[in-house]
């Protein structure tokens, strides 16, 4: 294995989502360099991932690289990748929240961010967005605890829970909550809104696309029609939205909703973009909910305006997601209980790339 780089590396689970875990100092800091180690460490362009310790889907190709912070008010830097699982594609645009439930476990024990008590708040700086987020980890007796009475659904078991909190999400990609200036735009025939928050989304009825919404995730992503007809809309909205030609990113995400059907707020089926995800994003989460306070959107027109403080329940595939709105420092904040689980921790081998020293 001599002409393999050998990195340190942890596997955990965040949220719904699963992927290593790797420390920035571990990794070549040039784009390039690290996006090659990424792509051979996860065995993109297979559709198994098989060469690699990728899953082979959206959701388990994902990796998370944690650093320290570059920014006074955080303990540490994190940045998201979506590596692609059919395409040989690294995507540092968006982030990713529940992979985000698992950064502020493996800082603190990778000794980035001290132990403070019972609970121990991490304030995390997202290097993709530019935005702060909150995560409160439970520590007692000094240590990382992951094994509690919290349940997600979309993750079997119980785990401790970890609270998020989105500070001021608004406009992480483009810097405007409606970037392209209005709270429906109408493209094809389709009304949908544009928003950025915490990720760039397109939000549309789920009839207005011919289906009802509250079809299972492998219903939809048989549905051949449907998810050409959704990228054309996808990309169409891009430009729009002053993102340029979004073929190669995952953002934005389009988004069905629906009216409730058990006691929600809304029903939701959220795509990655060309596949329905089974559960919900986490960033998707907040974006969706803050539609839903906000006036004039497709979201606001089905579950009726919504005012902070508010806890929305969001339905999708594998159960339910709640988010609760509030304002703090005249800003909207948005909090998610999610829960983490460290899987795996030892190195993990990468084909060589040229010129790359990574740590021995």
């Amino acid at each position: 294995m001599n002409d393999l780089i050998s990195i340190p590396c942890v596997l955990m689970r965040g949220g719904t989502s699963k992927g290593p875990f790797f420390l920035a100092s571990d990794l070549p800091s040039e784009p390039a360099s690290r996006d090659q180690v990424l792509l051979s460490v996860m065995g993109s362009g297979h559709p198994l991932q098989i060469d690699g310790i990728g899953g082979g889907n959206p959701i388990t190709s994902k990796v998370a690289i944690i650093g320290k912070s570059t920014v006074p008010d955080a303990d540490v830097d994190y940045l998201f990748a979506q590596v692609r699982v059919d395409q040989q594609i690294v995507d540092t645009s968006p982030n990713c929240g529940n992979m985000l439930a698992a950064v502020g476990p493996f800082a603190i024990e990778a000794g980035l961010a001290a132990v403070s008590g019972e609970t121990t708040i991490v304030r995390i700086n997202n290097l993709n967005t530019g935005k702060m987020i909150e995560a409160e980890v439970p520590t007692p007796q000094g240590r990382v605890a992951y094994m509690g009475d919290a349940a997600i659904d979309g993750v079997p078991g119980r785990a401790a829970p970890i609270a998020l909190t989105f500070m001021d999400a608004a406009g992480a990609r483009t810097g405007q909550l409606f970037p392209t200036g209005k709270a429906i735009d109408t493209i094809d025939g389709v009304d949908m809104t544009c928003i950025d928050c915490a990720m760039p989304m397109i939000l549309m009825e789920a009839e207005s696309l011919g289906v009802s919404g509250y079809e299972t995730s492998a219903e939809l992503n048989g549905n051949g029609a449907l998810l050409q007809r959704m990228e054309a809309l996808r990309l169409s909205a891009g430009e729009r939205m002053g993102m340029g030609d979004v073929r190669d990113q995952v953002t934005p995400k389009p988004v069905l909703i629906a009216r409730p059907s058990k006691g929600g707020a809304l029903s939701v089926r959220y795509f990655m973009p060309h596949e329905c995800h089974p559960s919900l994003a986490t960033t998707g989460a907040v974006g969706i909910a803050t539609a839903c306070i906000s006036e004039g959107t497709v979201a606001a027109r089905l579950v009726g305006l919504q005012q902070p403080p508010v806890i929305l329940s969001l339905e999708h595939p594998s159960g339910r997601l709640d988010v609760k709105l509030d304002h703090r420092d005249g800003k909207v904040v948005a909090g998610i209980l999610r829960t983490a689980r460290r899987l795996f921790e030892g190195r993990v081998f990468a084909k060589p790339v040229k010129n790359l020293i990574c740590a021995a």
